[in-house]
């Protein structure tokens, strides 16, 4: 089966290999989150983006094989809910922007920030720190083809700044300019709750996003 990035409450992981690295998504809690666990191809090292709810459902796709790190996009509880569990179960360091780091239930072992790297076994990512959804939401850019947005960038729209001119603003300029105008429209995204989408097929709504406001 081909992926495709549709996952449902309690179903299975939707898993794709790319170059370097494979990538299992699932859904987990009430709100319809999406985490994400990376395998580097070579090593077997992992890292989870998002540890936000079911930690017994995030520790069985973890499986026996350990990972290394926790990267958790940005400050709000419905994305670190089982960040806690999971941490003291895998002994994985917490990753976060410094600016959110406060806010997470346990102690951060490394803060990143724009233009930072983290490593995932022998491969890389990049950090993109996008202002705007919170203060210290990030995304993870792999090759420039695979780009984690957390809630700052979804099909259809940037983040919820709760309709702050200034908030919106800043995310949409930071969306534009960090993603929009560096990144190829292959480049696929994968956001912090519901379906895929790529670059490509958002690119085209850019100014309507600004007209609107949100």
């Amino acid at each position: 089966m081909s992926y495709t990035g549709d996952v449902t409450k309690g179903g299975p992981a939707d898993v794709r290999e790319v170059p370097g690295l494979t990538i299992s998504k699932i859904e987990v809690g009430d709100w319809g989150n999406n985490a994400y666990l990376l395998r580097c191809a070579k090593t077997g090292d992992g890292l989870l983006i998002d540890a936000a709810a079911e930690p017994d459902r995030l520790l069985g796709l973890i499986g026996g094989t350990p990972i290394s790190a926790i990267v958790t996009t940005h400050q709000h509880a419905d994305h670190w809910m089982a960040l806690e569990d999971v941490a003291r179960a895998t002994g994985a360091q917490v990753i976060a922007h410094p600016l959110d780091a406060p806010e997470l239930p346990v102690p951060v072992t490394r803060e990143v920030g724009h233009g930072d790297r983290i490593t995932v076994g022998v491969v890389t990512l990049d950090v993109i720190h996008l202002r705007g959804h919170t203060p210290g939401s990030i995304a993870l850019l792999y090759q420039d083809g695979h780009l984690f947005t957390g809630d700052s960038l979804f099909p259809g729209g940037v983040g919820n700044t709760q309709k702050d001119p200034a908030r919106f603003e800043q995310l949409y300029t930071d969306v534009v300019e960090r993603i929009f105008d560096r990144l190829p429209d292959e480049t696929w995204v994968y956001p912090g709750h519901g379906r895929d989408t790529t670059l490509g097929a958002e690119r085209p709504s850019l100014p309507e996003w600004k007209a609107r406001g949100w």
